[in-house]
């Protein structure tokens, strides 16, 4: 039996704001820094709901007249609360947001972003190690200072004998000792029988959060000096998937480096639900915390990992990892 939902149009801007407690997912775009994405959506939240009707000042009692006649009791409103006085209603620090990546502006792609009591979604998001998936471009040719093609140029090399073979090939080989650092860190020997056990359930997710882990790693698209490669990650950061197009470059006997980096999938969630830079309003957050919560609701198992091997989750959401392909 379905449960049909209920939907319930306000005016004002109390029953929306105690509503902004859950997780919702945008798109950050290169070149902008984390501070600055996390005060942009704030501000565009304490925009909207002063725009809607708020709660009007307090009020409090005046007594005038002589004291030897009839007193006039009055009832006004107290300036002391007036948002001419006290300023808009709905400001920054009325809001708490986190997210489960720290994403570097170098990097763009998807973040979930959780608000008020959905900071809680968020760090058990954290806590269960979600894989991410991203997509890095890639220059063959040159090196630069920090590994981005930003940076400062400190060597050219020639790239004409690099093929697509070559490729696959360096990237099975980084795949094979990633895979083998997985059962490592687990603590097994791998000629062992638990590891035999522990391969059977695919791949594991690392004990240790400061320890990146990479699951598989395949160039999508070859077309020189330009390639771009398909990661499959968990607890990365952005100088990590740098120094694998910089080590990927030196194995081919040449140089790389890294001019795109894109996160396409969190976990449950990839980019087509995320929200643009022109949709970081109220309404189009509201409508997507909707969404957040109903793929959650269909995997709860997401939020509370029991199982150490990466599983694939039931549900409608059309959005599981590929990484067994």
């Amino acid at each position: 039996m379905s449960v049909q939902r209920v939907f319930k149009y306000v005016a004002e801007a109390r029953p929306v704001f105690k509503a902004l407690n859950s997780v919702f997912l945008i798109y950050k775009p290169a070149h902008l820094r984390f501070n600055r994405m996390r005060d942009t959506i704030i501000q565009n939240l304490c925009r909207d709901l002063n725009d809607m009707k708020t709660r009007p000042p307090l009020k409090y009692v005046v007594i005038e007249g002589q004291t030897d006649i009839n007193l006039k009791v009055h009832v006004r409103d107290s300036f002391a609360d007036h948002p001419l006085v006290v300023g808009p209603r709905y400001q920054p620090n009325d809001f708490r947001l986190a997210a489960t990546k720290n994403m570097h502006e170098d990097v763009s792609g998807i973040i979930v972003c959780g608000l008020n009591k959905g900071n809680r979604i968020v760090h058990m998001l954290k806590e269960s190690k979600c894989v991410r998936f991203y997509r890095v471009a890639g220059l063959l040719g040159q090196a630069t200072d920090n590994y981005f093609h930003t940076g400062k140029i400190v060597e050219k090399s020639k790239y004409t004998h690099v093929k697509r073979g070559h490729i696959d090939k360096i990237c099975t080989s980084m795949q094979s000792s990633h895979q083998r650092k997985m059962f490592d860190l687990c603590g097994v020997d791998i000629q062992s029988q638990a590891a035999y056990e522990l391969a059977l359930q695919g791949p594991l997710r690392p004990t240790d959060r400061s320890i990146p882990l990479l699951y598989t790693i395949k160039c999508v698209d070859f077309s020189p000096p330009h390639f771009a490669l398909e990661i499959v990650c968990t607890q990365e950061y952005d100088m990590y998937l740098k120094t694998i197009v910089h080590d990927l470059g030196m194995a081919l006997r040449t140089n790389a480096t890294c001019v795109q980096i894109q996160c396409i999938q969190d976990g449950l969630f990839n980019k087509k639900h995320a929200l643009l830079t022109k949709h970081w309003t109220l309404e189009h957050i509201m409508d997507n915390m909707q969404m957040c919560r109903a793929i959650i609701d269909q995997n709860p198992k997401v939020l509370r990992q029991e199982n150490p091997a990466l599983v694939e989750y039931d549900g409608d959401t059309k959005v599981r990892p590929t990484i067994y392909e």
